[in-house]
This record gives C-alpha cells, structure tokens and sequence, in this order.
C-alpha cells in the first residue's frame, strides 16, 4: 500500500519508481487532473474509467434531520473545487436550517476553500412547491447521486427516471456507496 495521491501518483503507478512498483490497472476517484492523468497513461495501463468531480442531489421533505443533510451535502463539495451538491426541498424552514448549519461549520472544516469554491460554482439549496415539482427536477438534474430522504423514500424510487446512484433514507448518505457497500455508478453527467 502507497499513500500517495495526485497526478503524480497516477505516473507513478503508471510507470513505476524506485520506490512504486508499476500496475496493471489504476482504479478510483479523483479530481480533473487525475483524470487528466488517467486518460494520458491509458494505454500503457488500464484505467477504470475517466470520472468526473462529484455530483449529489438531495432530494428532502419536513421528515429530514437537517444536522444530516448539511453533512452529507458538505461531504460532496469537499472533493473538489468543480463538485457540485443540491438540496431541493419544499420546506422553507428545513433549507434555512441546512443553510445555517452549513455556514456555521464551514469555517471549522480543513478543506475550507475547496468547500467555498465548489458552494460557489456549482452547488444550491433550492426551494420547490412540492415534491413533484422536486422530482420533476432531479430527474432533469440527473445526478450521479441522488439522496432520498422524506417521509415514504421508497415509494417515491419509481419515479426516478435518471440518477447514477439511488440513496433511500435518512441512514443511507452517498460515502456509503462511495466508500463501503462496494456499489457501482454512473458517473458525473453534468445534467
């Protein structure tokens, strides 16, 4: 095992060092210049594919906890300057409580101006009429990842149409299908 990151270990892995032993195949996320990478040693070593920064869309009603919600938005945006995370609700106080949280953490967060360029390029907390009107959006949206956590979750999954990747409840955020279950994706669409 290398603790290693960057382009410069996707060189390295690529085509080995002193101290890295060339690789069949390189795996994994990463920001535009890995991928950058990934695509330059494809060829000459397997990739798993060319992944973008991430993309989440959380899709809540008034059952949410906003504490959580906050979280797993700002565990998206902390990836990379270009991520882009989405709240649509259509509960007023829920989206203030989430914005409120947000602020009052981000100073505190060691990946703060990643955070604050990804909030300010690509990410929103918007406020729809009803969850209709919510689903009609995420399904335009087609996110990598969507996040469902309302009050009746699972009766609303036939109703998605486009989404990499479906999380049903408040105990399901996106690092769990990103880090721990082993599920597969479709990556970022940009819409």
């Amino acid at each position: 095992l290398f603790k290693i990151g960057g382009p410069w270990a996707i060189g390295s892995l690529a085509y080995g060092t002193e101290t890295v032993p060339r690789v069949d195949k390189i795996v994994g996320p990463g920001n535009k210049y890995v991928t950058a990478a990934k695509l330059l040693v494809f060829g000459q070593v397997d990739i798993d594919s060319p992944a973008g920064p991430s993309e989440a869309l959380i899709l809540a009603d008034d059952t949410a906890e906003a504490r959580y919600l906050a979280v797993d938005f700002l565990s998206q945006v902390e990836h990379d300057p270009e991520a882009a995370a989405v709240l649509v609700t259509p509960d007023a106080d829920l989206a203030r409580a989430v914005v409120a949280i947000i602020k009052k953490e981000l100073p505190h967060l060691p990946r703060r101006e990643i955070i604050e360029a990804a909030l300010t390029k690509y990410s929103a907390v918007l406020l729809v009429s009803s969850l209709d009107e919510a689903l009609e959006f995420s399904n335009l949206y087609a996110p990598e990842h969507l996040q469902i956590v309302t009050r009746e979750p699972f009766a609303l999954l036939p109703r998605i149409k486009h989404a990499g990747s479906i999380f049903l409840g408040p105990y399901a955020p996106v690092p769990v299908g990103d880090y721990a279950s082993g599920t597969n994706h479709v990556l970022p669409t940009g819409g």
